[in-house]
Protein backbone atom coordinates (compact mmCIF):
# COMPACT_ATOMS: atom_id res chain seq x y z
CA UNK A 1 0.00 0.00 0.00
CA UNK A 2 1.16 3.37 -1.45
CA UNK A 3 1.95 5.62 1.79
CA UNK A 4 -0.69 8.19 2.62
CA UNK A 5 -0.77 11.75 4.33
CA UNK A 6 -2.63 10.72 6.99
CA UNK A 7 -2.33 7.19 9.08
CA UNK A 8 -4.75 6.02 12.69
CA UNK A 9 -2.33 7.96 14.54
CA UNK A 10 -3.31 11.36 13.56
CA UNK A 11 -6.65 9.98 14.22
CA UNK A 12 -5.96 8.83 17.30
CA UNK A 13 -4.22 12.53 18.04
CA UNK A 14 -6.83 13.92 16.66
CA UNK A 15 -9.64 12.60 19.17
CA UNK A 16 -6.75 13.21 22.05
CA UNK A 17 -7.63 17.11 21.13
CA UNK A 18 -11.31 17.39 20.54
CA UNK A 19 -12.16 14.87 23.22
CA UNK A 20 -13.30 17.37 25.60
CA UNK A 21 -15.58 19.27 23.17
CA UNK A 22 -17.11 17.24 20.99
CA UNK A 23 -20.05 15.11 21.81
CA UNK A 24 -19.88 11.58 21.73
CA UNK A 25 -22.86 10.80 19.08
CA UNK A 26 -25.12 8.19 19.41
CA UNK A 27 -25.11 4.81 17.50
CA UNK A 28 -28.73 3.44 17.40
CA UNK A 29 -30.35 0.43 15.36
CA UNK A 30 -32.47 1.36 12.69
CA UNK A 31 -35.45 -1.05 12.71
CA UNK A 32 -36.91 -0.28 9.67
CA UNK A 33 -33.79 -0.05 7.93
CA UNK A 34 -33.01 -3.32 8.92
CA UNK A 35 -36.21 -4.70 8.05
CA UNK A 36 -36.34 -3.45 4.91
CA UNK A 37 -32.75 -4.32 3.71
CA UNK A 38 -31.95 -7.74 5.53
CA UNK A 39 -29.43 -6.40 7.32
CA UNK A 40 -28.29 -5.42 10.56
CA UNK A 41 -28.43 -1.35 10.22
CA UNK A 42 -27.35 1.08 12.72
CA UNK A 43 -27.52 4.82 12.28
CA UNK A 44 -24.66 6.99 13.80
CA UNK A 45 -25.89 10.19 14.67
CA UNK A 46 -23.94 13.05 13.82
CA UNK A 47 -26.37 15.20 13.03
CA UNK A 48 -26.52 15.03 17.01
CA UNK A 49 -23.43 16.43 17.18
CA UNK A 50 -22.52 19.92 18.70
CA UNK A 51 -23.32 21.87 15.34
CA UNK A 52 -25.86 19.57 14.00
CA UNK A 53 -22.89 18.04 11.58
CA UNK A 54 -19.80 15.96 12.09
CA UNK A 55 -17.65 18.56 10.53
CA UNK A 56 -17.06 20.55 14.30
CA UNK A 57 -14.61 17.36 14.68
CA UNK A 58 -12.78 18.52 11.84
CA UNK A 59 -12.54 22.40 12.01
CA UNK A 60 -11.85 22.18 15.63
CA UNK A 61 -8.69 19.82 15.65
CA UNK A 62 -7.49 22.04 12.59
CA UNK A 63 -7.99 25.01 13.97
CA UNK A 64 -6.11 24.21 17.71
CA UNK A 65 -2.80 23.01 15.16
CA UNK A 66 -2.45 26.26 13.91
CA UNK A 67 0.50 28.46 15.18
CA UNK A 68 -0.16 31.24 18.07
CA UNK A 69 0.78 33.71 14.91
CA UNK A 70 -1.86 31.70 12.93
CA UNK A 71 -4.68 32.07 15.19
CA UNK A 72 -3.54 36.02 15.59
CA UNK A 73 -4.43 36.32 12.15
CA UNK A 74 -7.93 35.02 11.95
CA UNK A 75 -9.30 31.79 10.31
CA UNK A 76 -11.17 32.43 7.13
CA UNK A 77 -13.24 29.33 5.66
CA UNK A 78 -15.11 28.47 2.48
CA UNK A 79 -18.19 26.42 2.76
CA UNK A 80 -21.62 25.16 1.86
CA UNK A 81 -22.58 25.38 5.64
CA UNK A 82 -21.75 22.72 8.07
CA UNK A 83 -17.69 23.49 8.19
CA UNK A 84 -18.95 26.81 8.57
CA UNK A 85 -20.93 26.05 11.72
CA UNK A 86 -18.00 23.99 12.80
CA UNK A 87 -15.08 26.56 11.91
CA UNK A 88 -17.42 29.57 13.43
CA UNK A 89 -18.05 27.50 17.04
CA UNK A 90 -14.40 25.90 16.93
CA UNK A 91 -12.88 29.60 16.85
CA UNK A 92 -15.46 30.93 19.26
CA UNK A 93 -14.74 28.34 22.14
CA UNK A 94 -10.80 28.99 21.27
CA UNK A 95 -11.16 32.55 21.41
CA UNK A 96 -9.94 33.24 17.64
CA UNK A 97 -11.69 35.65 14.79
CA UNK A 98 -13.41 34.03 11.77
CA UNK A 99 -14.80 34.59 8.74
CA UNK A 100 -17.04 32.40 5.97
CA UNK A 101 -17.33 32.71 2.31
CA UNK A 102 -20.21 30.91 1.57
CA UNK A 103 -22.92 30.54 -1.49
CA UNK A 104 -25.44 32.64 -2.15
CA UNK A 105 -27.59 29.86 -2.17
CA UNK A 106 -26.52 28.59 1.50
CA UNK A 107 -29.46 27.21 3.86
CA UNK A 108 -30.56 29.99 5.47
CA UNK A 109 -30.53 27.50 8.50
CA UNK A 110 -27.10 27.20 8.09
CA UNK A 111 -25.96 31.00 7.77
CA UNK A 112 -27.99 31.97 10.55
CA UNK A 113 -25.92 29.11 12.57
CA UNK A 114 -22.49 30.57 11.46
CA UNK A 115 -23.91 33.94 12.95
CA UNK A 116 -25.22 32.44 15.63
CA UNK A 117 -21.79 31.29 16.36
CA UNK A 118 -20.24 34.71 16.67
CA UNK A 119 -18.18 34.15 12.94
CA UNK A 120 -18.78 36.58 9.78
CA UNK A 121 -20.36 35.91 6.61
CA UNK A 122 -19.63 36.77 2.95
CA UNK A 123 -22.36 35.30 0.71
CA UNK A 124 -20.45 35.12 -2.51
CA UNK A 125 -21.16 33.34 -5.75
CA UNK A 126 -23.64 30.88 -6.84
CA UNK A 127 -21.41 27.44 -6.47
CA UNK A 128 -18.95 26.30 -3.61
CA UNK A 129 -16.24 26.38 -6.26
CA UNK A 130 -17.32 30.36 -7.19
CA UNK A 131 -17.35 30.61 -3.64
CA UNK A 132 -13.93 29.23 -2.65
CA UNK A 133 -12.22 31.35 -5.54
CA UNK A 134 -13.39 34.52 -3.66
CA UNK A 135 -12.19 33.12 -0.43
CA UNK A 136 -8.81 33.14 -1.39
CA UNK A 137 -9.38 36.38 -2.89
CA UNK A 138 -10.19 37.85 -0.08
CA UNK A 139 -7.22 35.48 2.13
CA UNK A 140 -4.52 36.77 -0.22
CA UNK A 141 -5.33 40.11 0.79
CA UNK A 142 -6.14 39.92 4.89
CA UNK A 143 -3.27 37.39 5.15
CA UNK A 144 -5.97 35.51 7.41
CA UNK A 145 -5.50 31.57 7.84
CA UNK A 146 -7.58 29.65 5.30
CA UNK A 147 -8.86 26.50 6.51
CA UNK A 148 -9.78 23.97 4.09
CA UNK A 149 -13.07 22.05 4.59
CA UNK A 150 -11.97 18.85 3.55
CA UNK A 151 -8.38 18.13 1.21
CA UNK A 152 -6.40 18.70 4.56
CA UNK A 153 -5.16 16.12 6.73
CA UNK A 154 -6.23 17.27 10.26
CA UNK A 155 -9.64 17.72 8.99
CA UNK A 156 -9.58 14.11 7.76
CA UNK A 157 -8.21 12.75 11.04
CA UNK A 158 -10.87 15.00 13.18
CA UNK A 159 -13.50 12.90 10.82
CA UNK A 160 -11.69 10.19 11.01
CA UNK A 161 -12.12 9.66 15.19
CA UNK A 162 -16.10 9.23 13.92
CA UNK A 163 -14.74 5.60 13.28
CA UNK A 164 -13.17 5.44 16.36
CA UNK A 165 -16.29 5.66 18.14
CA UNK A 166 -18.34 3.40 15.84
CA UNK A 167 -15.64 0.66 16.78
CA UNK A 168 -15.87 1.26 20.54
CA UNK A 169 -19.39 0.25 20.72
CA UNK A 170 -19.19 -2.39 17.55
CA UNK A 171 -16.43 -3.93 16.75
CA UNK A 172 -17.80 -6.58 14.47
CA UNK A 173 -18.79 -3.81 11.81
CA UNK A 174 -18.76 -5.39 8.76
CA UNK A 175 -19.43 -2.24 6.62
CA UNK A 176 -19.58 1.42 7.28
CA UNK A 177 -21.37 3.90 4.43
CA UNK A 178 -20.37 7.44 4.79
CA UNK A 179 -21.69 9.96 2.23
CA UNK A 180 -19.30 12.13 -0.07
CA UNK A 181 -18.63 15.85 -0.68
CA UNK A 182 -15.24 16.70 -1.30
CA UNK A 183 -14.20 13.54 0.82
CA UNK A 184 -12.72 14.70 3.77
CA UNK A 185 -15.35 12.02 5.88
CA UNK A 186 -14.65 9.29 4.16
CA UNK A 187 -10.61 9.32 3.80
CA UNK A 188 -11.01 9.76 7.62
CA UNK A 189 -13.16 7.20 7.95
CA UNK A 190 -11.72 4.47 5.65
CA UNK A 191 -7.84 5.51 7.61
CA UNK A 192 -9.47 4.60 10.74
CA UNK A 193 -11.54 1.43 10.02
CA UNK A 194 -9.49 -0.16 7.50
CA UNK A 195 -6.05 0.42 9.71
CA UNK A 196 -8.27 -1.41 12.56
CA UNK A 197 -9.60 -4.10 10.38
CA UNK A 198 -9.16 -4.26 6.78
CA UNK A 199 -11.95 -6.25 6.23
CA UNK A 200 -14.73 -3.67 6.92
CA UNK A 201 -16.22 -2.45 3.82
CA UNK A 202 -16.34 1.36 3.48
CA UNK A 203 -18.81 2.61 1.02
CA UNK A 204 -19.10 5.72 -0.37
CA UNK A 205 -22.71 7.92 -1.63
CA UNK A 206 -23.28 10.67 -3.77
CA UNK A 207 -25.78 12.18 -5.50
CA UNK A 208 -26.27 11.50 -9.38
CA UNK A 209 -26.69 15.25 -9.76
CA UNK A 210 -23.35 16.08 -8.05
CA UNK A 211 -20.85 13.24 -8.07
CA UNK A 212 -17.05 14.36 -8.48
CA UNK A 213 -15.62 11.68 -6.38
CA UNK A 214 -17.21 8.57 -8.00
CA UNK A 215 -16.43 10.00 -11.35
CA UNK A 216 -12.96 10.33 -10.68
CA UNK A 217 -12.89 6.71 -8.51
CA UNK A 218 -14.12 5.59 -11.20
CA UNK A 219 -11.89 6.94 -14.27
CA UNK A 220 -8.68 6.54 -11.77
CA UNK A 221 -8.09 10.43 -11.91
CA UNK A 222 -9.18 13.09 -10.32
CA UNK A 223 -11.78 14.60 -12.61
CA UNK A 224 -15.34 17.05 -12.29
CA UNK A 225 -18.62 16.27 -12.33
CA UNK A 226 -21.82 18.15 -12.10
CA UNK A 227 -25.44 17.52 -13.90
CA UNK A 228 -27.78 19.90 -11.90
CA UNK A 229 -27.83 20.73 -8.49
CA UNK A 230 -28.50 18.21 -5.87
CA UNK A 231 -30.94 18.34 -2.81
CA UNK A 232 -28.07 17.34 -0.58
CA UNK A 233 -26.35 20.23 -0.55
CA UNK A 234 -24.04 19.58 1.69
CA UNK A 235 -22.09 17.41 -0.46
CA UNK A 236 -22.26 19.53 -3.29
CA UNK A 237 -18.63 19.22 -4.18
CA UNK A 238 -17.90 19.13 -8.24
CA UNK A 239 -14.37 18.48 -7.81
CA UNK A 240 -12.93 15.97 -5.04
CA UNK A 241 -9.75 16.65 -2.99
CA UNK A 242 -6.21 15.27 -4.23
CA UNK A 243 -5.56 14.36 -0.32
CA UNK A 244 -8.71 12.64 0.09
CA UNK A 245 -8.67 11.27 -3.56
CA UNK A 246 -5.65 9.81 -2.92
CA UNK A 247 -7.17 7.87 0.49
CA UNK A 248 -10.35 6.80 -1.15
CA UNK A 249 -8.60 5.29 -4.15
CA UNK A 250 -6.71 3.30 -2.16
CA UNK A 251 -8.98 2.66 0.80
CA UNK A 252 -12.58 2.29 -0.27
CA UNK A 253 -14.49 -0.27 -1.60
CA UNK A 254 -16.88 1.09 -4.03
CA UNK A 255 -18.89 4.29 -4.00
CA UNK A 256 -22.68 4.70 -5.56
CA UNK A 257 -24.87 7.24 -6.63
CA UNK A 258 -28.66 7.98 -5.79
CA UNK A 259 -31.33 9.77 -7.25
CA UNK A 260 -32.93 13.06 -5.94
CA UNK A 261 -36.09 11.15 -5.09
CA UNK A 262 -34.16 8.80 -3.57
CA UNK A 263 -32.35 11.12 -1.34
CA UNK A 264 -35.63 12.76 -0.45
CA UNK A 265 -37.86 9.43 0.55
CA UNK A 266 -34.72 8.26 2.46
CA UNK A 267 -35.15 11.78 4.72
CA UNK A 268 -38.80 11.58 4.79
CA UNK A 269 -38.49 7.54 6.18
CA UNK A 270 -35.47 8.58 8.35
CA UNK A 271 -37.71 11.66 10.03
CA UNK A 272 -41.11 9.15 10.11
CA UNK A 273 -40.04 5.69 10.88
CA UNK A 274 -36.56 6.62 12.88
CA UNK A 275 -37.63 9.71 14.36
CA UNK A 276 -34.45 11.83 12.83
CA UNK A 277 -34.48 14.99 11.47
CA UNK A 278 -31.40 15.45 8.51
CA UNK A 279 -30.69 17.29 5.76
CA UNK A 280 -29.91 16.07 2.13
CA UNK A 281 -26.65 15.18 2.88
CA UNK A 282 -27.77 13.05 5.97
CA UNK A 283 -29.78 10.67 4.44
CA UNK A 284 -27.81 9.75 1.19
CA UNK A 285 -26.20 6.41 3.05
CA UNK A 286 -29.85 5.18 3.90
CA UNK A 287 -31.28 6.16 0.46
CA UNK A 288 -28.26 3.79 -1.19
CA UNK A 289 -29.39 1.17 1.33
CA UNK A 290 -33.05 1.42 0.69
CA UNK A 291 -32.45 1.36 -2.89
CA UNK A 292 -30.99 -1.79 -2.99
CA UNK A 293 -27.89 -0.11 -4.54
CA UNK A 294 -25.41 -2.15 -2.03
CA UNK A 295 -27.05 -5.36 -0.88
CA UNK A 296 -23.84 -7.20 -1.42
CA UNK A 297 -22.74 -4.72 1.55
CA UNK A 298 -25.77 -5.29 3.08
CA UNK A 299 -27.98 -8.32 3.49
CA UNK A 300 -26.83 -10.23 6.64
CA UNK A 301 -24.14 -7.84 7.72
CA UNK A 302 -23.71 -5.58 10.58
CA UNK A 303 -23.77 -1.81 8.91
CA UNK A 304 -23.72 1.60 10.24
CA UNK A 305 -24.80 4.41 8.51
CA UNK A 306 -23.25 7.87 9.14
CA UNK A 307 -26.00 10.69 9.32
CA UNK A 308 -23.53 13.64 8.56
CA UNK A 309 -25.90 15.96 9.39
CA UNK A 310 -29.55 17.93 10.83
CA UNK A 311 -29.48 21.02 9.61
CA UNK A 312 -32.19 21.51 7.65
CA UNK A 313 -34.16 24.62 6.48
CA UNK A 314 -37.83 23.92 7.59
CA UNK A 315 -39.07 25.04 4.52
CA UNK A 316 -37.44 21.93 2.66
CA UNK A 317 -39.15 19.97 5.69
CA UNK A 318 -42.03 21.38 4.83
CA UNK A 319 -41.84 20.61 1.54
CA UNK A 320 -40.65 16.84 2.18
CA UNK A 321 -44.17 16.68 3.80
CA UNK A 322 -46.63 17.98 1.50
CA UNK A 323 -44.50 15.65 -1.41
CA UNK A 324 -45.71 12.88 0.73
CA UNK A 325 -48.33 13.11 2.28
CA UNK A 326 -49.85 10.48 0.65
CA UNK A 327 -47.07 8.12 1.49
Amino acid sequence: MKKLAVNIGDVEKAQEVIKDYIRKTPLIKSQYLSSISGGEVYLKLENMQLTGAFKFRGAFNKISSLSEDEKEAGVIACSTGNHAIGVALSSQLLGIEAKVIMPTNASAAKIQAVKDNQAQVVLSGETFEEAKENCLKIMNESKETFLHPYDDEYIIAGQGTIGLEILNELQDVDTVIAPIGGGGLIAGLAITLKSINPNIAVIGVQADNVHGMKASFEEDKIVSHFVAPTFADGCFVKVPGEITFSIVQELVDTIVSVSEEEIKLALKNLMQKDNVVVEGAGALTSAAISSGKIDSYVKGKKVVAIVTGGNVDLKIVSSIIDEFYEI
